[in-house]
């Protein structure tokens, strides 16, 4: 298979003023798609067979290198862009609220966790809620990695390659994750995650 660049959910300008238009030309259009591009040139001379875009990942973290890297964050992205939401943000509703007050203590609790395991990602990388063994739990990830390959099922992801952010919110990494908590986090699509786990 082939990678290809996904369209956003939601119009460029849709999550202005926390998002705006400007990050996501830079991040969609050239960071995400330059991953597109590379990673079709490595995957030409491969010789991996997969289905999906995550039994990709899964053939190309075998392989690894700059290979891996492009697959992975071709998956991450696509992943990352549906946890962003117009209408996101605020405490979560549906199943996943449930689970995080039972794994977490409370979404105040959870949140804390999140931007916390966001921040202390040293460098570029993910700050990911997973599903593990029936527990929710924050995973951090450097780079390209993630945790599908280590058995996990991802439920959202926030970005924390300063490309992510650093448009809106120069070096303020807390404040880059509190609003995507506060103002875009897509808990419908945690849902939907939840629901496979």
């Amino acid at each position: 298979m082939s990678l290809e660049l996904p369209d956003l959910p939601f119009a460029k300008d849709a999550l202005e003023p926390h998002m705006s238009a400007n990050t996501l030309d830079f991040h969609h259009g050239k960071h995400h798609n330059a991953y597109v591009v590379k990673g079709n040139e490595l995957l030409a001379d491969a010789g991996l067979s997969a289905d999906t875009l995550e039994e990709l990942v899964m053939e190309a973290k075998k392989v690894g290198g700059p290979l891996f890297n492009n697959v992975g964050q071709c998956y991450n992205h696509s992943f990352f862009w549906n946890c962003l939401s117009p209408n996101g943000g605020g405490a979560p509703t549906g199943d996943i609220a449930a689970k995080i007050d039972a794994d977490f203590g409370s979404y105040e609790k959870f949140k804390s966790e999140f931007v916390a395991g966001g921040v202390g990602q040293f460098g570029s990388g993910w700050v990911w809620l997973v599903a593990d063994g029936g527990k929710l739990k924050i995973v951090k990830t450097a780079n390209a990695e993630t945790p599908l390959t280590d058995g996990m099922t991802p439920i959202l992801v926030a970005d924390v390659w300063e490309h992510a952010y650093y448009l809106d919110f120069q070096n303020r990494r807390p404040d880059f994750l509190s609003s995507f908590l506060d103002n875009l986090v897509n808990w419908d699509f945690a849902n939907e995650n939840l629901a496979k786990a």
